[in-house]
Protein backbone atom coordinates (compact mmCIF):
# COMPACT_ATOMS: atom_id res chain seq x y z
CA UNK A 1 0.00 0.00 0.00
CA UNK A 2 1.20 3.10 -0.75
CA UNK A 3 0.86 6.61 1.34
CA UNK A 4 -2.02 8.56 0.55
CA UNK A 5 0.57 11.98 1.07
CA UNK A 6 2.44 12.44 -2.13
CA UNK A 7 3.72 15.63 -1.17
CA UNK A 8 4.59 16.62 2.65
CA UNK A 9 5.23 20.30 4.08
CA UNK A 10 7.37 19.86 7.12
CA UNK A 11 7.66 23.07 9.44
CA UNK A 12 10.62 22.65 11.43
CA UNK A 13 11.83 25.24 13.96
CA UNK A 14 15.53 24.30 13.56
CA UNK A 15 16.36 23.17 17.12
CA UNK A 16 17.25 19.89 17.64
CA UNK A 17 13.78 18.73 17.88
CA UNK A 18 13.92 19.23 14.42
CA UNK A 19 15.05 16.24 13.10
CA UNK A 20 12.77 14.30 14.99
CA UNK A 21 9.97 16.02 12.95
CA UNK A 22 11.43 15.88 9.68
CA UNK A 23 12.36 11.59 10.54
CA UNK A 24 8.71 11.02 11.29
CA UNK A 25 7.49 12.91 8.01
CA UNK A 26 10.77 10.99 5.91
CA UNK A 27 8.61 8.08 7.37
CA UNK A 28 5.20 8.94 6.24
CA UNK A 29 6.71 9.02 2.45
CA UNK A 30 8.79 6.06 3.23
CA UNK A 31 8.70 4.03 -0.39
CA UNK A 32 7.32 6.30 -2.28
CA UNK A 33 7.91 8.82 -5.14
CA UNK A 34 6.74 11.54 -2.94
CA UNK A 35 7.89 15.43 -2.62
CA UNK A 36 9.29 16.24 1.19
CA UNK A 37 9.26 20.15 1.33
CA UNK A 38 11.18 21.66 4.38
CA UNK A 39 9.95 25.07 5.66
CA UNK A 40 11.17 27.10 8.69
CA UNK A 41 9.19 30.73 9.22
CA UNK A 42 10.79 33.40 11.04
CA UNK A 43 8.14 35.88 12.66
CA UNK A 44 9.42 39.22 11.49
CA UNK A 45 10.66 41.41 14.90
CA UNK A 46 8.14 44.05 14.10
CA UNK A 47 4.94 41.81 14.17
CA UNK A 48 6.96 39.82 17.13
CA UNK A 49 7.39 42.87 19.16
CA UNK A 50 4.60 45.00 17.62
CA UNK A 51 5.49 48.23 14.55
CA UNK A 52 7.33 50.25 17.21
CA UNK A 53 10.32 48.43 17.20
CA UNK A 54 13.29 51.43 18.11
CA UNK A 55 15.91 50.82 15.76
CA UNK A 56 16.55 49.37 12.30
CA UNK A 57 16.47 45.30 12.86
CA UNK A 58 16.53 44.73 8.90
CA UNK A 59 20.55 43.59 9.32
CA UNK A 60 19.23 41.40 12.26
CA UNK A 61 16.92 39.76 9.96
CA UNK A 62 18.74 38.91 7.11
CA UNK A 63 21.22 37.14 9.41
CA UNK A 64 18.59 35.41 10.90
CA UNK A 65 17.25 34.07 7.52
CA UNK A 66 20.67 32.94 6.61
CA UNK A 67 21.33 31.11 9.68
CA UNK A 68 17.88 29.57 9.63
CA UNK A 69 18.64 28.96 5.52
CA UNK A 70 21.72 27.51 6.26
CA UNK A 71 20.33 25.07 9.10
CA UNK A 72 17.40 24.14 7.38
CA UNK A 73 19.70 22.97 4.18
CA UNK A 74 21.93 20.90 6.87
CA UNK A 75 18.88 19.33 7.51
CA UNK A 76 17.84 18.93 4.31
CA UNK A 77 20.87 17.58 3.02
CA UNK A 78 19.89 14.00 5.45
CA UNK A 79 17.14 13.51 3.48
CA UNK A 80 18.24 14.79 -0.07
CA UNK A 81 15.49 17.15 -0.31
CA UNK A 82 16.40 19.57 -2.87
CA UNK A 83 17.25 23.71 -2.96
CA UNK A 84 14.31 24.12 -4.50
CA UNK A 85 12.03 22.51 -2.00
CA UNK A 86 13.47 24.35 0.97
CA UNK A 87 11.79 27.54 2.15
CA UNK A 88 12.92 29.21 4.71
CA UNK A 89 10.58 32.67 5.07
CA UNK A 90 9.07 36.15 6.89
CA UNK A 91 5.98 36.07 7.97
CA UNK A 92 3.02 35.07 10.65
CA UNK A 93 4.15 31.23 11.27
CA UNK A 94 0.76 29.90 10.63
CA UNK A 95 -0.49 31.53 8.33
CA UNK A 96 3.20 31.12 6.35
CA UNK A 97 2.80 27.59 6.48
CA UNK A 98 -0.82 27.44 5.72
CA UNK A 99 -0.16 29.49 2.39
CA UNK A 100 3.04 27.42 1.54
CA UNK A 101 1.09 24.14 2.03
CA UNK A 102 -1.22 25.48 -0.52
CA UNK A 103 0.96 26.85 -3.31
CA UNK A 104 2.70 23.66 -2.98
CA UNK A 105 -0.43 21.26 -3.09
CA UNK A 106 0.27 19.90 0.08
CA UNK A 107 -1.42 16.88 1.52
CA UNK A 108 0.29 16.58 4.57
CA UNK A 109 1.73 19.58 6.98
CA UNK A 110 4.04 17.98 9.54
CA UNK A 111 4.66 20.30 12.70
CA UNK A 112 6.51 19.39 15.96
CA UNK A 113 4.46 19.64 19.28
CA UNK A 114 5.56 20.40 22.60
CA UNK A 115 3.24 19.15 25.53
CA UNK A 116 2.33 22.75 27.22
CA UNK A 117 1.28 23.73 30.86
CA UNK A 118 0.64 27.16 32.22
CA UNK A 119 0.73 30.09 30.22
CA UNK A 120 1.44 27.92 27.35
CA UNK A 121 -0.90 26.11 26.91
CA UNK A 122 -3.55 28.90 26.91
CA UNK A 123 -1.85 30.72 23.99
CA UNK A 124 -1.95 27.16 22.18
CA UNK A 125 0.48 26.20 19.71
CA UNK A 126 1.51 26.38 15.93
CA UNK A 127 0.29 22.53 15.49
CA UNK A 128 -3.20 23.44 17.22
CA UNK A 129 -3.38 26.75 15.15
CA UNK A 130 -2.71 24.58 11.75
CA UNK A 131 -5.66 22.64 12.29
CA UNK A 132 -8.65 25.39 11.29
CA UNK A 133 -7.21 26.76 8.41
CA UNK A 134 -5.40 23.80 6.91
CA UNK A 135 -6.55 22.34 3.56
CA UNK A 136 -4.91 19.07 4.03
CA UNK A 137 -4.07 17.03 6.86
CA UNK A 138 -1.83 17.97 9.93
CA UNK A 139 -0.07 15.65 11.65
CA UNK A 140 1.68 17.00 15.30
CA UNK A 141 4.48 14.77 15.76
CA UNK A 142 4.85 14.68 19.96
CA UNK A 143 7.86 16.03 21.66
CA UNK A 144 8.13 14.67 24.99
CA UNK A 145 10.89 15.49 27.33
CA UNK A 146 10.57 12.59 29.20
CA UNK A 147 11.30 10.48 26.08
CA UNK A 148 14.96 11.81 25.45
CA UNK A 149 15.57 11.29 29.50
CA UNK A 150 15.39 7.23 28.87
Amino acid sequence: MTSPYRKVLVAIDCSDESAEVLSRAAGVQEGTDGELHLIHVIEPLALAYGADVPMDVTDLQSGLVKQARDTALEYAGHYRIPESRIHVELGSIEKTILDKADDIGADLIVVGSHTRSGLALLLGSTARGLVPGAHCDVLAVKMDKRKKES
